[in-house]
């Protein structure tokens, strides 16, 4: 008998999730504070499984979608819940109030996770009866199509939780990774910020356009990263692998970390002279759609490379 999953939050990743798990068999119950968005997002979702069988990520679409209903309530959704996904907003005192309902209206035993793209799950689960359960299950947005979530606990969350947790995302077909200990951002928002930070440095400081910086990315770095993390590339740039390419090629590295970009590259003139060369997206939508079908190709292309070995 499948199990059943409430998503807090009904939004574009609270859709992805609901989708995640009905395409793998659980049943889903949709609930959002606003009236009317659950409801609208199980007719979402359907189209969005459709667009996903479209690309050979769905076995039985019309299944699917079928597995998925609104809930008028959050304590109707999360009754009887084994697991429970919360996609609120970015914000401590709304996800306090969701993890306090939450954790009083679930079964003891179901998991609690969080979608927070960098907020501590200590932040709002220290007061709770039930906060061993509760731990961040950070996805990458669209969830559907990239399939990494970060699981990050507090000190308190258990490391059943952890490792339930682990086994149920990767059984919906998600690719999970473990934080370690509590950090802001996680692990993924770090490494974006990063370079986030270094190329707002370099076109507002006019070494690059904006078009060119990301072309850098999107048929450099990126084409590698796509298959190949950090470790592995630089690994394979060097005869004798990690140590050696350390031991050759790291003054530079060294300079660049001693003067890293500062906070002041997302403000005021450094973001109106990346504007100034940048065309903006008048239809987003559109564009997001074109981005949605685009990783939809390339998460197909990486199963079936995965399976030819």
């Amino acid at each position: 008998m499948k199990q059943t999953v409430a998503i807090i939050g009904s939004g574009l990743i609270g859709r992805a999730w609901g989708m995640i798990f009905a395409r793998a068999g659980w049943h889903v119950r949709l609930w959002d504070p606003a009236e009317g968005v659950a409801a609208s997002a199980v007719v979402l979702c359907a189209e969005g499984l459709r667009d996903l069988a479209a690309h050979g990520l769905c076995e039985d679409p019309a299944g699917a979608a079928a597995r998925i209903v609104a809930s008028a309530t959050l304590e109707d959704a999360a009754g009887a819940a084994a697991f429970i996904q919360e996609n609120g907003p970015e914000t401590l005192e709304v996800k306090r109030d969701l993890f306090a309902r939450l954790d009083a209206a679930a079964p003891a035993e179901a998991i609690i996770a969080s979608s927070s793209s960098a907020i501590r799950v200590s932040l709002f689960t220290q007061d709770l009866s039930g906060r061993a359960r509760c731990l961040i299950g950070h996805p990458v947005n669209p969830p559907h199509l990239i399939p990494l979530v970060e699981l990050s606990g507090a000190a308190w969350t258990a490391p059943e939780t952890i490792t339930r947790a682990r086994g149920i995302y990767q059984a919906i077909g998600q690719v999970p990774i473990t934080v370690l200990k509590e950090v802001e951002g996680f692990i993924l928002n770090r490494l974006q910020g990063a370079l986030l930070a270094e190329a707002f440095r370099l076109v507002s400081e006019g070494y690059v356009t904006p078009a060119d910086l990301d072309l850098t990315v999107s048929e450099g770095l990126g084409l590698r990263w796509s298959f190949l993390g950090p470790f592995a590339t630089i690994e394979l740039n060097a005869p004798g692998g990690i140590e050696d390419y350390c031991a050759r090629y790291t003054g530079f590295y060294k300079r660049l970390a001693a003067e890293p970009a500062p906070p002041a590259v997302y403000e005021g003139e450094a973001v109106a002279a990346i504007m100034r060369q940048w065309t903006t997206e008048q239809d987003l939508p559109a564009k997001m759609r074109w981005r949605d079908r685009r990783l939809a190709a390339l998460r197909a292309h990486k199963a079936s490379a995965e399976k030819e070995g």
